[in-house]
Formats: structure tokens, C-alpha cells, sequence
């Protein structure tokens, strides 16, 4: 099987591949947009602004080439700013055109709706409640603790989320469309919980 971590110069592409190292499934770090195609599986991770994460897509073509990927039916897991990309829109320091694969977009926290004073970002390890099944979640409890990193999250439909978290209020930590799946935590970072949803995205 040979699976892809895409490249554009946006994320902590080291930790990801180390991690599907730990769980026994080497991955390579991919640039070339030409080649996407070529994979079983392809992530998409990030870390940064969303405005820039897809310049630096459209600039290389990237921005096709996992939208090609995704429409061949084959698996694609978006993680943190990743995840975000997969949407119609972000609104993080303006507007700015998403990929399109999930229908909803990207907002800023909404401080006016905490109960009490939080910081933003939302920062280290908070729960994820399960929605629904997915075959990503499959073998993990009904709530458990993942580690994230974020001032933005996604607003999409109840048909999409498969994941929910509490911080200041509810918002969606977990997405899946057909084949395309997305994680706001960092799967990677989150010891055997996280270890075991890519283990989860690698036995698809």
C-alpha cells in the first residue's frame, strides 16, 4: 500500500510520517502533483493560514490534484488547517476559497458565546464525543481525548460530523464524506487514541 503526506510548505509533515511509522505503514512525503494520483491513500495535513495553505495549493497545482484524488473514491484524511481545507470557505483574515470536498466553512471562535473566559486558541487536549460510526472511530470509546491547536473551526452539516467538542460551546472536531475524512485534533500528536484512527485510515 502506499500512501502520501502532501507537501505545500504548511504543516508538521515529520511528526505525521512519524507517526505511520510507529503504527507500521511508512508514508512519503509527497510534493509533485503528478504523482498524487499514484497513491492508495493520501493526508493532508497543515498548520498555518488558510489563505496561504491554498495559495500555496493553486501555485503547484496541488489544489486539482487531491480534488482528482478525492473524486477517485479512494481514502483521504485532512488534518487540523488540513481539514479546513476540504471545505467551501475559511473567513481567517478574510475570505478566502476553500477546496470544496464538504459543503460548510470555516469561522473564528466566537468569544461572545463562551460561558466564561478562554483562550483563543483552543490549545492541548480536549475531548472528541462521537456523532456517529465511522469506520475511522471504529474499536475507540464513545469520548476520548485528542490534542488540538486552533483559533478556527468548521460549521458544516449534522450528515457530515461524526466528531463534536466542547470548548466555550459545541463545535465540530470530525468530519467524513464518503471516502474523505477530516480530524481538527492532531491524530499524530495524540498517543494511542490518535495512533489508532490513522491505523483506523490505513485498514480502510
Amino acid at each position: 500500500m502506499k500512501i502520501a503526506i502532501v507537501d505545500y510548505n504548511m504543516g508538521n509533515l515529520r511528526s505525521v510520517q512519524n507517526a505511520m511509522q510507529k503504527i507500521g505503514h511508512p508514508a512519503v512525503i509527497e510534493q509533485k502533483p503528478s504523482r498524487i494520483g499514484k497513491y492508495d491513500k493520501l493526508i493532508l495535513p497543515g498548520v498555518g493560514a488558510f489563505g496561504d495553505a491554498m495559495e500555496h495549493l493553486r501555485s503547484s497545482g496541488m489544489d486539482e490534484a487531491i480534488k482528482e484524488f478525492a473524486r477517485s473514491g479512494k481514502p483521504l484524511l485532512g488534518i487540523c488547517l488540513g481539514m479546513q481545507l476540504l471545505f467551501d470557505k475559511s473567513y481567517e483574515f478574510g475570505e478566502h476559497e476553500g477546496l470544496g470536498l464538504i459543503e460548510g466553512e470555516v469561522v473564528p471562535f466566537d468569544t461572545s458565546r463562551f460561558p466564561h473566559r478562554l483562550k483563543v486558541p483552543h490549545m492541548g487536549w480536549n475531548e472528541l464525543f462521537v456523532q456517529k460510526p465511522s469506520p475511522l472511530l471504529a474499536g475507540l470509546p464513545e469520548a476520548f481525548y485528542l490534542y488540538f491547536v486552533h483559533s478556527y473551526h468548521v460549521v458544516c452539516g449534522e450528515e457530515q460530523t461524526i466528531g463534536k467538542t466542547l470548548y466555550g460551546y459545541e463545535f465540530v472536531s470530525a468530519v467524513q464524506r464518503e471516502n474523505i475524512f477530516g480530524f481538527q485534533p492532531h491524530p499524530e500528536k495524540s498517543h494511542d487514541m490518535g495512533l489508532k484512527i490513522l491505523k483506523n485510515f490505513v485498514e480502510l
